[in-house]
């Protein structure tokens, strides 16, 4: 699991990352808004670990700027602000969930697996794209009732289209969900895996933004 921890105490977040990647997650900490975005901007995360006192910001302000740019990443609030007010201003502008501080490392733990769990059951139905039929809960693809079979990297590929359908995605974004962490890519692996996809689901599925990235055109 790919997690996007935003959180300026070092004190705190440095505990935390090493608890999470015990369990052999990937974190990607930052202490700035800024930062965060442009990760997010460039990244497919699994959830979000978001406090909300930052040096360049207020995070609610950052949770809603994303949730304005679609994206629907999981976000869970980190944070020491405990009014019931805050807490139903958090969850009503797209938060999953939201934790006071301080906090147990386990709890935090189990609160992602709850929202992630969440996530992916809204995921379980069958979308329809085109002459394609794909069930994100068993990983098929059917084209025009055929059974199409493909590989655990193509199908990387193609889910993180499908959740970010119609909008662009960066090359990065789709290396990143078929690649181990730091692992090394090979040199046009990522175009040899969307030609595949192409001649499999349809020539024009998968439309190419040189120097950008790829959109599945719905």
């Amino acid at each position: 699991m790919r997690i996007l921890l935003i959180e300026d105490e070092a004190a705190l977040a440095r505990p935390l990352r090493e608890h999470l990647e015990a369990d052999h997650h990937i974190v990607e900490w930052f202490a700035t808004l800024d930062e965060a975005e442009s990760a997010i901007r460039a990244l497919e995360y699994d959830v979000v670990l978001l406090d909300l006192q930052l040096p360049d910001g207020d995070g609610l302000v950052f949770l809603s700027k994303i949730r304005a740019m679609h994206i629907s990443t999981p976000i869970i609030i980190l944070t020491a602000r405990d009014k019931v007010t805050d807490r139903i201003d958090g969850l009503n502008r797209g938060a999953d969930d939201y934790v006071i501080k301080p906090f147990d490392l386990d709890e935090v733990k189990a609160r992602i697996q709850t929202v992630c769990r969440r996530s992916a059951d809204q995921l379980t139905q069958t979308v329809v794209v085109r002459d394609l039929s794909i069930c994100m809960s068993d990983h098929s693809v059917l084209r025009d009732g055929q059974s199409v079979r493909l590989t655990a990297k193509e199908w990387g590929v193609l889910e993180v289209l499908l959740r970010r359908r119609s909008k662009i995605v960066p090359k990065e974004s789709l290396e990143a969900a078929i690649y181990a962490f730091g692992s090394e890519v090979e040199s046009n692996a990522l175009e040899a895996h969307i030609s595949r996809l192409r001649s499999k689901l349809g020539k024009d599925l998968i439309v190419t933004h040189r120097g950008i990235g790829y959109t599945l055109q719905a």
